[in-house]
């Protein structure tokens, strides 16, 4: 049983401090709460995807008719924006872009699906962050509901489903036949103003809900689900974005519920467009192969003020990490977390430090990361198995880490795990 007032420590090159003190957090500034956007103001110009020819039968392949009224859409955006309405039936598409001032609505039995066919997931360039796809060099597939330097976006609905039928990738991406790296199921990129809520999403090919060199993001009230076994299927992964609120959400996937993310080495160093100002709340989830929030591991553009509260993961392999290597350089700092409650977790806290793919061999081995002003606070955990395993790396420093009011059950013989520990 771990009962710790405070736990705090340094470690890397390496200190490690338990001891009991006081008024020692490192609190994060700003609301506590998502701004509640007022879904029923009604865009002035509607249509419905039937009007283009879209059949829901969840054969025919919609993927021009969900252009074609989008194009067609474009034109009332300096008008107030319109709404793209979809009804109930199972819509096939391929990837298809987003407007500004759109809201896209899905009723309460409507299904967008995935193409299973890659053709219709086409190539677009890498992320100048991240220099080359995350999984294979070159390009990447594009998203399933995509956009780019867009303003005011609502993807959202009576809790309408969007299906990603992954499960075509995930066997490419075993196999090894994949040719770019594997789409998300949303991306929205350079935008801001972007609402998604009151949707399910389902079986993502990759990460499910991208927002990346974004502003003023809102993800609240959605259902995030993929097997448990499905290939980094990472729920919400805000990159190189700022003012991020993530709330109320329930995600069950392969790999990290929540990953915080800026970029990979020495791309993300030099775009130098950090994450900052992340939010999140009232999340409840589980995994068997990932952590449910996650910083990191590509986070060579910094990331900072990061607030999380309300927080219950069960039957999960870790329940938080902060993941990095040598050469990632960049910074995590500013981080709170509190009021987290743990249930059949392998690890509960977790710094790991060998998170050592590159993206090329031109990454600096000396760009070292700078962790400091980390508060995690007021945990309670039964049936934990390891409560911290701390790795770090030989000649850095994580600094004013503040571990307060924790209470785990622990299983195992060693309740920490540390290496490198001075």
């Amino acid at each position: 049983m771990i009962n710790s007032k405070i736990i705090y420590f340094q470690l890397l090159d390496v200190l490690l401090l338990l001891a009991f003190v006081s008024h020692t957090t490192w609190a994060v500034k700003g609301s506590l709460h998502c701004k509640r956007t007022n879904l029923g103001e009604t865009r002035p110009h509607s249509v419905t995807i039937t009007e283009f020819g879209a059949v829901g039968d969840g054969v025919t392949l919609n993927t021009k008719a969900f252009q074609n009224a989008i194009f067609y859409l474009n034109s009332f955006a300096d008008k107030g924006g319109a709404k793209l309405f979809v009804p109930a039936g199972r819509w096939l598409t391929g990837s298809f872009d987003l407007i500004s001032h759109l809201t896209l609505w899905l009723d309460k039995d409507a299904v967008i699906l995935g193409s299973k066919n890659s053709d219709d997931w086409p190539v677009v360039d890498p992320l100048p962050s991240y220099g080359r796809g995350r999984e294979l060099p070159g390009g990447r597939h594009r998203s399933l509901i995509y956009g780019r330097n867009l303003t005011d976006v609502i993807i959202t609905g009576d809790n309408g489903t969007v299906d990603g039928q992954g499960s075509v990738w995930w066997n490419w991406f075993r196999s090894k036949t994949l040719n770019y790296t594997r789409p998300h199921l949303v991306e929205l990129m350079n935008s801001t103003g972007v609402l998604i809520t009151n949707l399910t999403f389902l079986n993502s090919p990759f990460w499910t809900i991208h927002p990346v060199y974004c502003s003023h993001v809102t993800v609240q009230n959605v259902t995030i689900l993929a097997p448990l076994d499905s290939p980094n299927t990472d729920g919400i992964d805000p990159d190189s974005s700022d003012d991020v609120c993530i709330e109320d959400c329930y995600i069950s996937t392969g790999d990290d519920l929540i990953a915080i993310k800026s970029g990979w080495d020495e791309y993300g160093i030099s775009f130098a467009h950090p994450s900052t100002n992340i939010t999140i709340r009232g999340l409840t989830g589980h995994n068997r192969n990932g952590s449910g929030i996650a910083i990191g591991s590509e986070m060579s553009g910094g990331v900072s003020e990061v607030y999380a509260e309300n927080i219950f993961f069960f039957n999960t392999s870790t329940a938080i990490i902060i993941k990095t290597a040598r050469g990632r350089g960049g910074y995590v700092r500013n981080i709170y977390i509190s009021n987290v409650t743990l249930a059949g977790v392998d690890t509960a806290l977790k710094f790991n430090s060998n998170f050592s793919q590159h993206p090329d061999e031109f990454y600096d081995p000396n760009a070292l990361p700078v962790i400091e002003r980390i508060t995690i606070k007021d945990v309670v955990g039964d049936n934990i198995k390891v409560a911290g395993l701390l790795k770090g790396i030989e000649g850095d420093s994580f600094r004013n880490v503040c571990l307060l009011n924790i209470t785990l059950n622990v299983t195992s013989e060693s309740s920490w795990n540390c290496s490198n520990i001075r």
